[in-house]
């Protein structure tokens, strides 16, 4: 795909949507962190039914590391693996206490040293909290990455790798969430929707459905 084709394509998520955002549900940077440790193989939508019942009653480090695993265990069980995801949570909280001040830290390294936090949770964080140029590949981006010919990898950090060094500057700050969100309603897993599809005359993809 060549960089006028690519211009295009995020000048037109750009149009449609100006201020893309995530669907966590969140309010502080330590909300978010703990959205996304929570997110992992499960829905935005069923990590915020569980945060809406947790965060009114602990959503600083402290008060979550109160609650214990099995404290914070009754808040979560609706998601799924919320037992290793508790655990996470509160030795995180834990960490962040001791050696952060209570607050999330702004670095890739310090925020892959928590337990539950890969690079793409990391990514997230430094890029929907502190504005950071950082792409969090999920699998919805790696799917129309590949799918649209945007930017092809075999694997997530090679994606992640294209994408930062082809997407235009200036919309490299959002694009993580234009591609999420263009993969979760749009370009789908099982049947693309093409039919309506704001991208569809620019994409590369051989086998385009009709959206009947």
């Amino acid at each position: 795909m060549n960089a006028a084709k690519r211009k295009e394509i995020f000048r037109r998520l750009h149009e449609d949507n100006p201020e893309p955002k995530t669907e966590l549900a969140y309010s502080s940077p330590f909300e978010l962190l703990i959205a996304v440790i929570l997110s992992a193989q499960a829905t935005d939508v069923g990590v915020n039914k569980a945060t809406a019942k947790l965060y009114p009653v602990a959503n600083t480090p402290e008060a979550i590391y109160a609650l214990g695993v099995e404290g914070l265990s009754e808040y979560i069980k609706t998601i799924g693996l919320f037992n290793s995801k508790a655990k996470n949570v509160i030795e995180t909280c834990r960490l962040l206490i001791e050696r952060h001040g209570s607050q999330v830290p702004q670095t890739r390294e310090e925020l892959e040293a928590l337990p539950g936090v890969g690079r793409k949770t990391a990514n997230v964080v430094l890029n929907t909290a502190f504005r950071q140029l950082t792409m969090a590949v999920d699998t919805h981006i790696f799917r129309v990455s590949n799918r649209t010919g945007i930017a092809p990898g075999k694997n997530v950090q090679e994606v992640e790798k294209q994408l930062m060094k082809f997407v235009p500057k200036e919309f490299l700050l959002d694009a993580h969430h234009w591609l999420i969100l263009h993969g979760r309603y749009v370009c789908q897993a099982r049947k693309p929707r093409c039919g309506s599809c704001r991208i569809e005359d620019l994409c590369e993809y051989k086998h385009k459905t009709s959206d009947d």
